[in-house]
């Protein structure tokens, strides 16, 4: 017999970046010092309260399966902060804990989507909200955004992109990879055009944590409690309590949802590991301290580069209201020819020459959706920010 891969593989785009990522790789094997704005987590350590909490619940044995949906205390305490935060009911019932947000997400997508469904989601885009949409057999219908939008969509075009097939909407804010995050009068306004559509309403709230310049950071749940039936709100621990290894996540659902949820990870992870669960536990209970550390020292960082960035010859840049990274436009280095008479036809090839000619690597935005663009995570310090703007600097000034 022939072995023969799952269709299902086929609808699936290979990463753009995994060419780059592996020079990258490469490069540092051989000892060249290569800057990398490509990390999607926070450069700071795991809080120490945090990570002994990790070995005492291994030291007094925690250390077998625990409910596919997650330890009582631990559900018990998200669903309460999430009434705290947000003011929409949400018990422990609401909940299953899972391998981080990206697993929360794919239990929805095989929970809640199949052939003939589509789901609506703004560009530019997480890279894996598509491809899991794919997987599990729908159809992604984009709704494209502009820097002019401020990186968000428009209630108009929303509802255009909403149909009878419509299974679901992905709204993810602050985002990734622009870091735009919606205000409540915005929020309020998308809530507006969904009231019409009996749909799902997918809310990655991941970076919620990471907002700067005062920004008030609401829920549509909040803002539009009486959409709360139809609302999955997705989060975690990794990017505001630096935990991205520890692996937790978590969705909040409807309970009918929540079980499919459930019999979906019952089936696949089983449950997140034991000893996470507890540090994620106590990541909860922490005070916001370090959390306030961090955003204080990314805004820093935010400031620095976005203003380096538009420094630079051509491009452009918003400011991004949380998350951290910077998305900026770099179309204008489009058709240009380096020293080596390489033209840049893509944001791909941008990124590639980068690596090569200043050592810096990026992700290009077509992975995002949002060709002629390049993400920056802002995950490094000022002084790597600084050093890397140099080395960009030098090489765009060789373009001709």
């Amino acid at each position: 017999m022939t072995n023969r891969l799952a269709a299902r593989l086929n609808a699936v785009t290979p990463s753009v970046t995994l060419a780059i990522n592996a020079r990258a790789q490469e490069l540092k094997a051989r000892g060249v010092d290569v800057i990398s704005f490509g990390a999607g987590e926070p450069d700071f350590d795991t809080p120490e309260n945090i990570r002994e909490a990790g070995r005492r619940a291994i030291a007094e044995g925690r250390t077998r399966y625990t409910p596919v949906s997650g330890i009582p205390e631990l559900r018990k305490l998200i669903a309460e902060r999430s009434v705290e935060v947000r003011g929409a009911p949400a018990t422990a019932a609401n909940v299953t804990v899972t391998v981080g947000a990206k697993g929360a997400l794919f239990n929805l997508a095989l929970a809640a989507f199949e052939e003939g469904d589509e789901v609506v989601i703004p560009t530019p885009c997480w890279v894996s909200y598509p491809e899991q949409v794919r997987i599990a057999g729908a159809t992604p219908v984009y709704v494209e955004s502009t820097l002019a939008s401020g990186w968000k969509i428009t209630p108009e075009a929303l509802r255009a992109a909403l149909t009878e097939r419509t299974k679901a909407f992905i709204l993810c804010s602050p985002s990734n990879p622009t870091g735009a995050a919606y205000t409540v009068a915005e929020l309020e306004a998308l809530a507006a055009v969904l009231r019409d559509h009996d749909c799902w309403i997918v809310s990655d709230e991941i970076y919620g944590g990471l907002v700067y310049d005062g920004f008030v950071q609401r829920s549509i749940v909040s803002v539009a409690p009486d959409l709360a039936p139809r609302v999955v709100i997705i989060d975690g621990v990794s990017k505001t309590y630096a935990m991205t290894g520890w692996r937790v996540g978590w969705s909040i659902a409807p309970v009918a949802l929540a079980k499919a949820m459930d019999t979906v990870q019952g089936q696949g992870a089983t449950s997140t590991a034991t000893f996470s669960q507890w540090g994620a536990l106590e990541a909860l209970r922490s005070p916001a301290t370090e959390l306030a550390r961090m955003r204080v020292l990314f805004q820093e960082r935010r400031d620095r580069l976005v203003a380096g960035l538009r420094a630079l010859p051509g491009v452009q840049c918003g400011v991004p209201e949380g998350a951290f990274y910077a998305f900026c436009d770099v179309s204008a280095w489009l058709g240009k020819l380096t020293p080596m008479d390489v033209v840049l036809h893509t944001d791909a090839d941008v990124a590639a020459w980068l690596l090569d000619a200043a050592h810096v690597a990026v992700v290009p935005g077509s992975a995002f959706m949002a060709p002629g663009h390049l993400r920056l995570s802002y995950a490094v310090g000022v002084d790597t920010i600084d050093k890397a703007l140099a080395r960009i600097a030098g090489a765009v000034s060789t373009l001709v």
